[in-house]
């Protein structure tokens, strides 16, 4: 049996080790604008079970984060409709790693230096698992998604669209 190679610590893992949430990881090597299709493909996971974590905001410049399929986009004029939001659009890639503490490519939702409302699309619950970054770029843990639920308060929306 080979050895697992170890990832250090990141302020997600932290957090899912904290509230006793058992996970996978799963390092990969990292491409630069590869997104979640790629790490589908280098870990052989079906897109649609690698979710993507998103900082948006609205009208008033308030972050948000949203999790949605690797193989879908947001629409977001639905999300905003159904968050009560005037406009949703996402962040620049500064902004987003200012409200998150992560690196754009390696956002996890847990763990964030902010607290943001989180959205996820209501299709990704009905998974039996899920893999989502663990906080660092080349670095996803699988959990169940309704982790998201139970520990960051998730609320689900229906704003996918077919890339």
């Amino acid at each position: 049996m080979s050895k697992k190679a170890h990832v250090s610590e990141t302020p997600a893992t932290q957090m899912l080790r904290a509230n006793k949430v058992v996970f996978t990881e799963h390092p990969y090597e990292y491409l630069e604008h590869g997104g979640a299709q790629h790490s589908a493909q280098v870990l052989g996971f079906d897109p649609f079970t690698v979710v993507k974590t998103l900082v948006m905001q609205d009208q008033d410049a308030k972050p948000l984060i949203v999790l949605m399929h690797g193989n879908r986009t947001v629409s977001t004029k639905n999300l905003a409709r159904q968050i009560g939001a005037k406009s949703v659009e996402p962040c620049k890639p500064e902004v987003a790693q200012r409200h998150s503490g992560y690196m754009v490519g390696g956002t996890s939702p847990f763990g964030t230096r902010r607290d943001m409302p989180v959205y996820i699309e209501s299709t990704v619950l009905e998974l039996p698992k899920i893999a989502i970054n663990g906080g660092r770029r080349g670095y996803l843990v699988g959990i169940d998604p309704q982790v998201c639920v139970t520990l960051l308060g998730a609320k689900p929306v229906q704003c996918a669209l077919a890339e």
